[in-house]
């Protein structure tokens, strides 16, 4: 058994009304659930699924520190 750490990347949906996850660490990891505790166990099968596609990753901390977050306004 292997053990990982990831950073989970959460951002509400306000248009549908859930959340959407992202893992940074992994290719194409991503999910949504109508409440948090749903998002958190669809994220952590979304990456059991990335898991498997990625056979040689090592056993390790795969957590971004993550330093801020901001929005960014565009007016084009």
């Amino acid at each position: 058994m292997k053990t990982y750490n990831f950073t989970v990347l959460i951002e509400e949906d306000k248009e549908s009304g859930g959340y959407t996850a992202v893992v940074p660490a992994l290719k194409s990891c991503y999910t949504e659930g109508e409440t948090i505790e749903e998002l958190m166990r669809n994220i952590k099968e979304a990456i059991e699924l990335c898991l498997e596609e990625e056979k040689d990753l090592p056993e390790g901390n795969f957590s971004k520190h993550l330093v801020n977050a901001q929005q960014v306004e565009l007016i084009i």
